[in-house]
């Protein structure tokens, strides 16, 4: 397995999300090019591939209800597209040791406000992780094996009862945190390497490249 910083780590998943993201519509060439990549990009982080089919299968559910009524075809494009931002970013995040997210996030050249949010946001997308984790062991002890009975089990009422249950343990965290003095400030500094100052230009180079290429045909 190679070696990324977590900075590295973050800036390449952020440089494939983007480019993913801004790709013309209907051009699912470059999309599966982006989507060749992203595999690649999880197949180098070895994430666990059951957690990430299970954290993916919840999350293409929110999707669906907000695509499916822009037309087949519209939605479509716009799943397969989300499915690779969301390999992207699940793919970091599943292989990310505990709360080292603001080590990653203070690479990044962005004002510390922004940085602040984000790395809140962060935080919180650790707690619905664990919580997802929970809900998936506790359908297991029911007896709810497999992909069908997941997908069972994650029905309204139990996504419902997701979102509150990680509402009120990020409220007890963030509460923990003010305790402790947070003030808002990253006390970590994490600085990038040349070769990997280069690495990040060349992906950004190719993700343009791509991108671009997608508004050509």
């Amino acid at each position: 397995m190679l070696k990324f910083s977590l900075p590295l780590r973050l800036q390449l998943s952020l440089v494939i999300v983007v480019g993913a993201a801004l790709l013309k519509h209907n051009a699912w060439y470059y999309l599966g090019v982006y989507g060749a990549i992203a595999l690649l990009w999880a197949w180098l982080l070895r994430v666990p591939i059951r957690r990430l089919g299970g954290l993916l299968g919840t999350e293409l559910i929110f999707l669906s209800l907000l695509a499916l009524p822009l037309g087949w075809e519209r939605a479509s494009f716009l799943l397969v597209r989300s499915l690779v931002c969301l390999v992207t970013m699940n793919s970091f995040l599943l292989t990310l040791p505990p709360h080292s997210f603001g080590i990653a996030l203070k690479g990044l050249p962005v004002p510390a406000p922004l940085k602040e949010n984000l790395l809140l946001a962060g935080q919180y997308m650790e707690i619905l992780l664990s919580e997802v984790t929970r809900m998936q062991r506790s359908a297991q002890l029911r007896g709810l094996n497999g992909t069908t009975a997941w997908l069972r089990y994650a029905s309204a009422a139990m996504i419902g009862a997701l979102y509150l249950r990680s509402l009120d343990r990020a409220e007890r965290v963030y509460a923990a945190m003010i305790t402790r003095g947070y003030n808002g400030q990253l006390p970590i500094d994490s600085t990038l390497r040349p070769k990997e100052r280069f690495a990040i230009l060349a992906a950004w180079a190719i993700a343009s490249c791509v991108t671009l290429a997608s508004y050509k045909i």
